[in-house]
Order: C-alpha cells, then structure tokens, then sequence
C-alpha cells in the first residue's frame, strides 16, 4: 500500500465510521481540507468505500416505485409488515409512518385535512405531539369525537376546526341544513386551503372504525356488502371498481364528496391489511390519491392484483 492509499484508507475510516468532519480529519493527518475532499472521492471512485443499502430496504424502494407507476400515483411510502401484528398493531404502525411521513415535509403553521377514521385520528395525534409550532387541522367529514385529541396525549401542538354536527342524520334535508350553517361553510371554505390531506380507508370487516363507534350496524354492513361495497372513504361505500355504491344512506352523510378530493393538493391514502386490500384497490381506482402509506404485505398484493 503507498502513502496516497493509506491516507485514503484512513481518511475513509476517519469520515464514514468516526463521523469525523472534514476540518478534523484535516488535523489528524495533516494536510488540507480539500485533500481530504480529493481523497474520499478517490475512495469512493476506486471501490475503497463501497455502499450497500440493506436487502428489505431495496425491496420496499422497488414497491414504491412499482405503486406510484401501476397507479399513477405522485409517492408511496411503505413500512416493513409483521406477520404476527395485530389489527390494532397494523393501525398504530400506519398512524406512525403517515405522521413521520407529513411531519417532514410540512412547513410552520401548516393547514391539513384529516378524514374520519381510528388511523387518521392517531396520524393527527401523532402528529400534534412531534410538530414545534402548531398545525390546523380541518375535519372532512361530521363525527366531532374521532377528531379530539387522545386522553394520553400530554402534548396536542393543533388547532381544531371541525364540523359540529353528526356524521349520519336523519335525512337528506337535514344535511342541506347543515351544510348551510355558517360555521360549517367556514369550515368547508378553508378544505381548499390545507398541504395535505389524510385520509383513512376503511374495510368491511369487524373492526371498521364507523362500526365499532355505533354510527353503523352489522346489519347495515351487511346491507353495503349485499349492494357490492368493498369499503369507505369519507364514510362513502365504494366497489371494487372505486363507484360510490347507491344506498339512502348517501343521502345522510354529513362529508366531503368524493369529487372534492380530485382538487386537493396532495391526498395521502393509509390503510393496511388483508381485510382492506379490496378497499384500498377501489380507492385507488378513484384517481383522488396522491400519495399511498401502506406496509409491504399490502403493496405487493396491490401490484400483484
């Protein structure tokens, strides 16, 4: 080895495992920055220091691209799945990924829609205790008790503007009354304004958030499922196909329509798991998704199917 290889060898070693800075790397072997520049170039250039990038890492970068082609999608960000996660766990893994996700790439005093739903509830608290300056929150849809900050939260960096009325009422009158309240129209008025919006896609199975809150019963599940639904956005039923599927209850929903997505900046979809692939295909097909936040599991059956 001659002494240009050796300063090399030892300027690599200094840099990339010591985490030393140029500047001091220059001391320790006196001579200058901009040798030591030349010289972790060269090593990099002659093979000296090579990069590898893990072998699941390359393998969830490959589905992300493979996402964002075969759906025409603007990102994708997909997590590693752990096959023994609960449906619970799978949730709170996608609540975490979408806040990290949003939180670094928002900028102070951000405005963001947030659908209804259990995982964009924990996006939004995940995200109102990492945020150092406070984030407005627009709400989608009625339901004002999925919006509010989780009890354990000792930190809610947020301000709250939601739509004080139910998610369901009685009839398709009632919501054209309500939806013609001035603070509601505030609150529709200011959608436009938000980065981002989240929003939750959810399955027809058990443990579907507008099931589990009372909003809706098994049988009325079972009524969606008879008409061909496959899941929700916004708490409109979808197919397979992405169509909003035709029942009176459309007519009572107190929401966002699903047309009103397509103008929005930046629509992020999360969702996981084998009881919403389906759901998550349709809303796919809708074209109001921007970016997908899923695991591994669920983006490979997505490309696959």
């Amino acid at each position: 080895m001659d002494f240009e290889e050796e300063l090399m060898v030892k300027a690599a070693w200094h840099y990339f495992l010591e985490k030393k800075t140029q500047q001091q790397i220059s001391g320790l072997l006196g001579i200058s920055r901009m040798r030591v520049i030349r010289l972790l170039d060269k090593a990099e250039q002659t093979g000296v220091i090579k990069f590898t990038m893990r072998e699941d890492n390359i393998r969830r970068m490959k589905l992300e691209k493979q996402l964002i082609e075969v759906y025409g999608l603007k990102d994708s960000f997909i997590i590693p799945t752990s096959q023994d996660a609960t449906v619970a766990e799978i949730n709170d893994a996608i609540a975490d990924a979408a806040a990290m996700y949003i939180s670094s790439r928002i900028r102070p005093d951000a405005i963001i829609n947030i659908g209804y739903g259990d995982t964009t509830g924990k996006t939004l608290n995940n995200l109102a205790k990492n945020v150092e300056t406070p984030i407005s929150c627009i709400s989608l849809t009625g339901g004002v008790s999925i919006y509010l900050p989780n009890a354990r939260s000792n930190v809610f960096n947020a301000r709250l503007f939601l739509i004080p009325a139910p998610l369901v009422v009685s009839s398709k009158e009632m919501v054209g009354a309500i939806t013609e309240e001035h603070s509601v129209r505030e609150i529709v008025r200011m959608v436009s304004l938000a980065s981002f919006t989240i929003i939750g896609i959810g399955g027809m199975n058990d443990e579907a958030t507008i099931l589990k809150s009372g909003v809706l019963s098994k049988n009325d599940f079972l009524y969606l499922k008879m008409h061909g639904a496959v899941g929700d956005i916004l708490c409109h039923f979808i197919d397979r196909q992405g169509n909003v599927v035709v029942t009176p209850l459309e007519d009572r929903l107190v929401t966002t329509p699903l047309e009103a997505l397509k103008s929005l900046s930046n629509v992020i979809g999360i969702a996981a798991g084998k009881d919403k692939r389906e759901a998550i295909k349709g809303a796919l097909a809708l074209g109001s998704i921007d970016i997908l936040i899923s695991n591994e599991d669920t983006a490979q059956w997505l490309i696959d199917n």
